[in-house]
């Protein structure tokens, strides 16, 4: 199946320059949705997770259905403010500008087995904040994900020695 296909592209957005690889368009059919999941569960159903973390917005979708298929749990990182109880912050730059991402403190415990999930890759900073909120917590990352790499961004680079694994390539900006 060509994921690109199912991924539609908007130029400028969020801001001038950047043209945006929208992956709600692959969400919204059912036969590639459910083909970028099952192609997950396959990478890691052998690593038996303890848990998928999953970046917000668009990494929920895609990190809960994962959890769902793998039997495992479902944990959320989000921007700030939006979790109800303790939490831990990271701060990261992304292609436009710089962000911060939280985790409950007790939403993980040291030796637990994670793989971190988003729907895409540019300059990695979101991700690998992910990664470093689980770390901090003393969990274990088995395994980093995403729908859509963008090598020219350099987030692969970033992402590489967390056994990173992605579906789509994009060129380019």
């Amino acid at each position: 199946m060509n994921l690109k296909d199912y991924v539609r592209d908007i130029p400028d957005f969020p801001k001038k320059g950047i043209l945006f690889h929208d992956v709600t368009t692959l969400f919204k059919n059912p036969q590639a949705f459910s083909y970028v999941v099952n192609n997950l569960y396959d990478v890691y159903k052998n690593t038996k997770p303890d848990y998928i973390v999953a970046i917000e917005a668009r990494g929920f979708i895609l990190g809960s259905a994962l959890a769902l298929r793998l039997g495992c749990g479902f944990i959320p990182v989000r921007k700030p403010g939006k979790l109800p109880a303790d939490t831990i912050s990271e701060e990261y730059s992304l292609e436009y500008g710089t962000d911060k991402v939280e985790i409950h403190k007790d939403a993980l415990r040291p030796g637990e087995k994670v793989v971190v999930v988003d729907d895409l890759v540019a300059t990695g900073g979101t991700l690998l904040a992910g990664v470093k909120l689980v770390q901090k917590l003393g969990a274990t990352i088995i395994g980093v994900a995403s729908i859509i790499d963008m090598p020219e961004l350099g987030g692969r680079s970033l992402l590489e020695s967390y056994n990173y694994y992605y579906l789509i390539e994009y060129s380019g900006h």
